[in-house]
């Protein structure tokens, strides 16, 4: 698959603004890595996202980050080449003609409406349910993309609550007044963490990711338009025109 190069600057962009203005401030960029703090905001983001979301939606959304850098293929010029030539095979020889393609589809909606197309379906209740599955699909995918807007959304906070846990140890310490200083700066990275992992990656991840799912779900429209034209018998030349507008 191909590299989403943007993805790829943006991450490593927003790495280095952080770490060259740490450094030219004149910090130390080791006093940023600190695991005690990494491991409060990571375990305790991931638990409440897990808390509030159904096994198969948490597992997709984790599966569904490889898109970031890994975007999928869409094939949007296929599948209306697809439609055109089914098009113009149904018109020369009927809606059987097309029926030879059916186990030739890999991807199971294709298959689907390609079946009903063949078996007659009425266009509407073709359109129908087609639009049901790609409801379903739209529906599932937005509620995994959404696992990474919700830790986006506790990200801070249990930044926030790892600051004060620091500060807590901070205070039971004040006996040392030489280990305050760097005791309270340590504190306070879980807040760097925190808000730093929701507004850097979270989110901007959430972001990405609701895009693709809405290219996926349009190529499905595409499709469906372009079956359901198939079935009212439309010229295929008409079809090329009505479905190129997706293709924009």
């Amino acid at each position: 698959m191909k590299l989403d190069i943007i993805s790829v600057i943006g991450i490593a962009l927003s790495l280095a603004a952080i770490l060259l203005g740490q450094f030219l401030e004149g910090g130390s960029i080791g006093s940023l890595l600190q695991f005690t703090a990494f491991m409060i905001v990571l375990g305790g983001t991931l638990g409440a996202v897990m808390l509030q979301s159904s096994m198969k939606v948490f597992l997709d959304g984790l599966s569904m980050l490889k898109w970031v850098l890994q975007p999928p293929r869409i094939a949007s010029q296929e599948t209306l080449e697809m439609i055109i030539d089914w098009s113009q095979k149904a018109r020369r020889g009927g809606l059987l003609a097309l029926e030879p393609f059916i186990e030739e589809q890999h991807d199971l909606f294709h298959r689907r409406g390609l079946q009903m197309l063949v078996d007659g379906a009425e266009p509407e209740v073709l359109r129908e349910t087609l639009e049901l599955d790609l409801d379903a699909y739209e529906q599932h995918h937005i509620e995994a993309a959404k696992v990474w807007l919700a830790a986006g959304g506790y990200s801070p906070t249990i930044g926030i609550l790892g600051a004060v846990m620091g500060l807590i140890h901070v205070m039971e310490n004040l006996s040392d007044p030489s280990k305050l200083g760097s005791g309270i700066a340590v504190a306070f990275v879980a807040t760097i963490y925190g808000v730093g992992g929701a507004n850097l990656f979270f989110l901007p991840v959430a972001g990405k990711l609701r895009y693709w799912v809405g290219r996926h779900v349009a190529n499905k429209e595409l499709f469906i338009q372009g079956i359901v034209s198939i079935a009212n018998g439309e010229n295929p030349r008409v079809i090329e025109a009505k479905l190129q507008g997706y293709l924009s």
